[in-house]
């Protein structure tokens, strides 16, 4: 039986080698004359800021600039920026930059809007009053950020990340321009291209998917798993990167309906404690998460459905097998793209694995896998990648 589902269709997306020049055109149609810049040192330095300010400087849109976003933003970084936000009254919040940038740009917007701390909207629709209007520019092809309502902003006492979502806080448009995450570093690329196939697998068979989400989710897959190799080889493959680019934003479509799964719920810990970059912790723990729930007959098929897809397996391939074809075609991503394979390989320890699994199980995103987890499974799942 079909699951019932209640789909809220996503931003305007702009897809295009170059299309950043019509930044300025976009924000002025929102309408605004005042717009944020979000974005960090390195997009700065990469030239992107530049190329972003001359589009609205030239569409009439006065910009103001806050470059200080860090990985994995906290309350306070967001609390600085909302300060800034307030001081030029703005019009209009633009993202220029990978997830912590929109991450960021998205919490600004809580604030300026509806007020409070970020600790108020931990959860989902806590914004009763408009927010701006927000465009996100992306330049690493791995989040999916800009087609999602939610904004993960750490708590700075706590270090807990939280989970800021609300319909209002979705992109009004989305700039997909391939010739931006050319710029990347070959060890960002590969763990953000990494994130994006995690996204589509573990959207793909959560307990809230659907017969929508699911176009995504193999959309997602498929073009990410295809483009991942070419960009290894040539970094400057504009197409590819522009495939990846599709994926990431397909897979952000399919979490904004779906939510996400143990991958995730298991990565967070390994970033919070042992400071593994997200897409290095997520991929790394995927494949034995596919394991697990390969034992859900019905996730089991979808993930055959999948691998089949993308070729990985021939098409009258039994669905067991083929899960576990599709888990080693991970590993090999993985190895391909020289990102670790084993927790050991980045320092953890048998001794740290129960404080992990402990906090795995407080993740919000586990809920929502096929295969419910207690601590003890996500020990198990650990182990195996130890």
């Amino acid at each position: 039986m079909i699951a019932s589902f209640d789909h809220r269709p996503g931003p305007r997306l702009v897809f295009g080698p170059g299309c950043l020049e019509r930044l300025g055109e976009l924000v002025r149609g929102l309408p605004a004359r005042r717009a944020l810049l979000v974005t960090d040192a390195g997009v700065t330095a990469a030239g992107h800021v530049r190329r972003a300010l001359d589009s609205l400087r030239d569409a009439g849109v006065s910009p103001v600039v806050f470059d200080e976003v860090l990985p994995n933003p906290t309350t306070r970084c967001v609390e600085k920026c909302r300060e800034l936000a307030r001081r030029a009254r703005i019009q209009a919040i633009v993202a220029l930059g990978g997830g912590s940038s929109l991450d960021t740009a998205k919490g600004c917007n809580f604030l300026l809007t509806n007020g409070g701390a970020m600790q108020d909207y931990w959860g989902a629709g806590k914004a009763a009053r408009p927010m701006l209007p927000f465009l996100a520019a992306p330049t690493t092809a791995g989040t999916g950020s800009e087609c999602q309502s939610y904004a993960l902003i750490t708590d700075e006492k706590t270090h807990r990340k939280m989970a800021c979502g609300d319909a209002k806080a979705m992109a009004r448009v989305a700039l997909l321009d391939p010739t931006l995450t050319l710029s990347q570093p070959p060890r960002v690329t590969a763990c953000t291209a990494m994130d994006t196939i995690a996204h589509a697998l573990e959207s793909a068979v959560t307990r809230r998917r659907t017969a929508l989400s699911a176009l995504y989710s193999g959309e997602s897959f498929r073009r990410a798993v295809a483009a991942l190799p070419r960009i290894l080889k040539r970094p400057d493959d504009l197409e590819a990167r522009g495939e990846m680019l599709l994926a990431a934003a397909c897979g952000g479509t399919a979490i904004e309906a779906s939510m996400l799964g143990a991958a995730h719920a298991a990565a967070n810990p390994l970033t919070a404690r042992h400071g593994l970059v997200h897409g290095e912790a997520v991929s790394l723990m995927l494949p034995w998460v596919i394991r697990f729930n390969a034992r859900d007959r019905e996730a089991a098929a979808i993930y055959a459905g999948l691998a089949r897809a993308a070729r990985l397996v021939p098409g009258n391939g039994a669905p067991a097998p083929a899960a576990s074809a599709l888990a080693g075609r991970i590993q090999k991503l993985l190895k391909l793209a020289g990102m670790p394979t084993r927790l050991s390989q980045r320092g953890v320890t048998a001794a740290d694995l129960p404080a992990l699994a402990l906090d795995a199980t407080r993740e919000w995103t586990g809920t929502f896998n096929p295969r419910a987890l207690a601590a003890a499974d996500f020990e198990r799942l650990y182990r195996a990648a130890l």
